[in-house]
This record gives structure tokens, sequence and C-alpha cells, in this order.
């Protein structure tokens, strides 16, 4: 790849602490701090802002298919569980559906800004291969050339069988995987078990033993309306107190949602060296509750952003969820600003991740980054562009976007595919769905 020089910008967000207006130099695909490399390709981003790639660090791509209908929408978790868990088993879930889904998905995320998505995949129909399932969101994601963390999830699935698939899939499509990720960087498998409302300690302590053979980091839900109630119903205790006791608070684990978290567990959670993932996008409009960002923050606690799946949350995209979380975080009294909001999209994910090259434009770092246009109506009078990205203009996409130093959006239109054929098969595969 020809070296490249992005010059002219407003502001360049280097990562949460760091704002500049230098040029940005990409380089072998990464971040360089070589100021003139061999015969550069110079683009000019006058009137815009750069940032890293976007990270979504809780996806579900699958239900990019299923997206939100009058049926789920303002349901009680219990309720939303049932129709959906129907939804999946009138509609048929195989590796045709998952491809197309996971490719509008994916292409979506791109679109918006979105580099790197972690895909917590909880759907196994008893019928299918799951190493053919998992292929079918990897192989879309590589086609589109975004980056994918594959989290090989269950749902009440039987915990041999879960944990030997993980095998089967790492071998099949992870062959060259050092800690679950390809020597290319654009695939990492991750397991992770819905949450203790789904899943026993069998199933945790089988994910935990496969994940510690591999190298393979850990995720999990918890907080949620359902997970709470099951947690106090089937085992009289809170859910964060059930996976401390099943080794499931940890350093290489992150627990997305904590909707209403005390006090008494922010200070667990800290204690833990777990990693946390916001999705106010898919809990606040559902009525499921808040997670504390401050709080969690506070204490060091790595905190990323996540949009969960377009059964709860009809987008992927993760910038609005960003300005989401920022205005939410007024009305609990816990403010949280549009700098830290920015920082969780980025850099904040990738760490719950486990990937130190992602999230950041530091020298070294991969060149995944978003190049945002401000210089329209939108952002007119914003003193501070960076800021601006999430106060201002609300449903913002941006013009281009690098993944590992190659453009997978210019001029805010996909190059490595076309969207609307995407578009167009997934909804030929959903046709006779009453819903639609």
């Amino acid at each position: 790849m020809r070296p490249l020089i992005l010059t002219g910008a407003d502001a360049v967000m280097v990562d949460g602490d760091t704002i500049g207006a230098g040029p940005v130099v990409v380089d072998g695909g990464v971040i360089s701090d070589r100021s003139t490399p061999a015969d550069p390709e110079v683009v000019d981003v006058s009137g815009c802002v750069i940032t890293p790639g976007l990270v979504n660090a809780h996806h579900h791509l699958l239900q990019t298919a299923f997206r939100s209908r009058q049926d789920t929408r303002f349901r009680s978790m219990q309720e939303w569980l049932a129709v959906m868990s129907t939804r999946y088993s009138t509609t048929g879930v195989e590796p045709e559906l998952t491809a197309a889904a996971a490719s509008v998905g994916l292409a979506e995320s791109l679109l918006c800004g979105v580099t790197t998505v972690a895909d917590h995949h909880l759907t196994w129909p008893r019928d299918q291969d799951p190493v053919a399932l998992a292929g079918a969101t990897i192989t879309a994601a590589r086609r589109l050339g975004a980056r994918l963390v594959f989290v090989r999830g269950t749902a009440r699935d039987d915990p041999e069988t879960a944990a030997q698939s993980v095998v089967d899939i790492h071998d099949a499509h992870l062959p060259d995987a050092t800690d679950g990720v390809s020597a290319d960087g654009l695939v990492q498998l991750a397991v992770g078990p819905s949450g203790v409302h789904a899943d026993g300690p069998e199933t945790f302590a089988a994910l935990a033993e496969v994940a510690a053979t591999l190298g393979l980091r850990r995720r999990t839900q918890a907080n949620e309306q359902i997970d709470v109630a099951v947690a106090a119903e089937r085992y009289g205790r809170r859910p964060l107190e059930l996976l401390a006791d099943w080794g499931w608070l940890a350093e290489d684990v992150t627990v997305a949602h904590l909707c209403d978290i005390t006090d008494a567990e922010v200070d667990v959670l800290a204690q833990s060296g777990a990693a946390a993932t916001h999705a106010p996008g898919c809990d606040v409009p559902m009525g499921w509750g808040v997670a504390r960002v401050a709080a969690l923050r506070a204490v060091g606690i790595r905190v990323g952003l996540g949009t969960s799946g377009g059964g709860s949350n009809d987008a992927g995209h993760l910038l609005a969820d960003a300005r989401l979380a920022m205005q939410l975080s007024g009305l609990i009294g816990e403010p949280v600003s549009a700098r830290v909001c920015l920082a969780m999209a980025t850099e904040g994910s990738a760490a719950g991740l486990g990937r130190s090259e992602l999230g950041h434009l530091r020298a070294g770092a991969a060149a995944d980054l978003c190049v945002w246009d401000c210089a329209d109506v939108f952002d007119s009078g914003v003193p501070d562009p960076v800021d601006g990205l999430l106060w201002a203009g609300p449903g913002r996409r941006p013009r281009d976007v690098m993944v590992g130093g190659r453009w997978v959006v210019r001029g805010g239109t996909l190059v490595t595919a076309d969207s609307r054929t995407l578009a167009a098969e997934l909804r030929a595969l959903l046709v006779g769905d009453p819903l639609l």
C-alpha cells in the first residue's frame, strides 16, 4: 500500500486525551510518526475532523434481520426474548441468512464509522453446523474489510458441545491465531455466555476452560431486567455475585449492560479488573435500565460502548449511541462529557477486547480512522469541532473510513461492496415474513 498523508484537518483526535491538528501519516497499514514517507499520496481533509475508527464492543449482528418491530418495542425483557425466540424459529437461522444479516450489519457499521464490531452470536439451532454459522459471519467481515470479534455465545446450549464448537471454529477459521486474533488482525475469537439468566455454572466453567486453553477473551451480559430477576429467583443472589463466584469477574472479562449497578457492585467490578460495556441505545428505549458510566470510570473501570442488536436497537450507529450516552448521563445526575463518550467508543471499547493497537491514532496503531466533514451548516458556530461530533449534527456519518490503511468508505459510499445490493439480498431472504 502506498503511504498516505492526510493533511489540513481542523482537528485530529489522537486518543481520548490528545487532540492535535497535524497531518496523519499512514504507512504499511499503521499510523507512522514519519513526517515524510517515500512517495506518499496526499489527501486533503480540510474542514474535517479525524478520529480513530469507532469500536462497537457489543452487537448481535444476526438481529439485523430481525430489527425492532411493533411487537417487540417497549416490552419487558422476558416478553422480548420470547418474541425474538419465536421469530428465529419461524424464519430459520442458517448460514445464508447469517451471512446476509452480518453483511448488512457490518456495511451499516462501516458507513457509520465503526471499523471493529464485536458480534455476540447467541443463536445456534441444533440442526446447523456451528462452524458454518460462524464462518458465514467471518467471511462477510473479510469481504467488506471490517474488523470482527466473533463471540461464540451461549443461551441454554449444552456446555460441552458449546466448548467443543469453540475449538472447531478456532481450528477452521483462525488456525494462525495468537490469543484468538488472526495474523492479519482482522478476526478475533472470544467466548460469551448470554448471562446467568440463561446459562448455569457448568456453561460458564466449560467456556472459561476453553478460553484459557486457546488464550481467548471472555464476555457476558449482566444486570438487565431478566438477569436480575432470574438470579434472585433461581439463586437468591445478584448477577455480579454469581459471576464473581463462577470466576467470571477478571481482567480478561468484559461485562455488557450493567444496568442499575449499585455502589457495592461498582467496587466489586473495579477490584476484579473486569471491563464494562455501556449499551444505551438498547437499554434506554426498551426501558431495561441505565449503566452508571461516570461511577464506573471514577474507580478505574475500563468502559466501552456498544449498540447491542437490531432487535432492541434498530441501528448499528455507535456515534449516535455515544451522543445518547452523553445526554443520558446528565439525566441521571452523573454527567459524562463528549470527549469521554468518544473515548469510550474508541479506545475504551478496544481495551475491553484486549486490542491495544485499536481505538487510537498514536504511532504504531492500526490505521483505522474516520474523516468527518464538519464544514457544512450542521457545525457552523461550533467552537470545538471534536465536542461538536456529538453535540451537533445528530445522526452524522463520516465522509471517509479506513481499516488497516485501506479505504472502505469514500465520500459516504461503501467501496468494498454495493450496500444496496446487500440490502436487497437480505430482503429477499425475508420474503414472506408477515411483519415486513
